[in-house]
């Protein structure tokens, strides 16, 4: 069984999905000769050839508009944006026509296919390199929204994606690329779309969170275990459609509820779960519902990034505020 980190098992994925499916073709900005800025896509050029793996001009409205014509027409375009601040040239693409055409067409046409793009900051980029919009994919009706935190949850999800009839936002936490290796499988699987994964079972907190911030997470719960505190940590894989099952059955157990997330703290995911959890399990609640979340601000520039980046350290206080309330 290969050992793979992050950005090893997207490619992975995407050389057996384009080795499987004729029609499965990969695309975008250095997507093609370079292998992307991350390698994500290295070697599927040289296999698959231009007509399958190929670069674009910078445009991304003309990527994702491409894309759009292509699966209407039977391919399975995955098309890679640079970065997650430069999918917003694409919006207009994305929310006119990519969310829109089974239900404009009243289910005659379908889009099988994925915007993949590296998400979130910690590696010190430049602007519009670091942002965490998943919240604004996730509000758009007829879109799926997809972040792993591993690499076997990257292949499987990617896979699924790929095969998946409808238009999936495929984020991918770029500080967490090459930061550990895990053993993945080397057949083809899927991991369901909308299914949350509980990572660290638990009993005295119910903690929410996804992405690169699930590795922080799990330190901070080290420490707190330390301190004879057990938190259960949800890795929601899945922002849209989120596992609202999972979280309820969770809070209802553990009594508390802490999200986490890297975006910004106002109207975000994390204010989603919340309101869920007051409206199916407020009863059950022994103390307020918490967020750790980045300040309402622009990522600052790499001297400034350590300061708003959510840290294991911050985590590790609101587990013990959390915890602590009325003690």
């Amino acid at each position: 069984m290969p050992v793979l980190n992050n950005v090893q098992a997207v490619n992975y994925a995407l050389m057996q999905e384009m080795e499987r499916d004729p029609s499965v073709i990969v695309f975008g900005e250095d997507a093609g000769y370079e292998g992307g800025v991350f390698r994500a896509t290295v070697d599927l050029q040289e296999k698959f050839g231009v007509e399958r793996c190929f670069d674009t001009p910078i445009s991304e409205s003309g990527i994702v508009g491409a894309a759009v014509g292509m699966a209407i027409n039977g391919l399975k375009p995955v098309v890679e944006l640079q970065f997650c601040g430069f999918t917003y040239p694409a919006l207009n693409q994305i929310i006119s026509h990519v969310s829109r055409m089974r239900n404009r067409s009243r289910g005659r046409f379908t889009l099988p296919m994925v915007i993949r793009f590296p998400s979130g900051g910690g590696i010190r980029a430049l602007e519009h390199h670091s942002e965490s919009p998943e919240v604004l994919f996730a509000h758009i009706p007829g879109l799926k929204v997809v972040m792993p935190s591993t690499p076997y949850d990257m292949k499987g999800l990617l896979i699924a994606a790929i095969r998946d009839p409808d238009p999936v936002i495929f984020m991918e936490p770029k500080r967490i690329y090459r930061a550990f290796k895990q053993e993945v499988p080397e057949e083809d699987y899927v991991i369901e779309i909308g299914k949350a994964s509980v990572v660290k079972e638990g009993e005295d907190l119910t903690i929410v969170t996804w992405g690169a911030m699930v590795r922080d997470t799990l330190k901070a719960v080290e420490e707190a275990n330390k301190k004879g505190i057990y938190p259960e940590v949800i890795d929601l894989r899945t922002i849209s459609p989120l596992d609202q099952e999972a979280i309820i059955q969770s809070v209802k157990k553990t009594g508390r509820i802490l999200v986490v997330q890297e975006a910004v703290k106002s109207f975000g995911v994390a204010s989603e779960i919340i309101a869920l959890v007051n409206e199916k399990s407020f009863l059950h609640l022994e103390a307020p519902p918490a967020r750790v979340a980045a300040p309402d601000i622009i990522v600052p520039l790499p001297r400034g990034e350590q300061y708003y980046m959510p840290s294991p350290d911050m985590i590790y206080k609101k587990i013990l505020e959390v915890v602590n309330f009325l003690t």
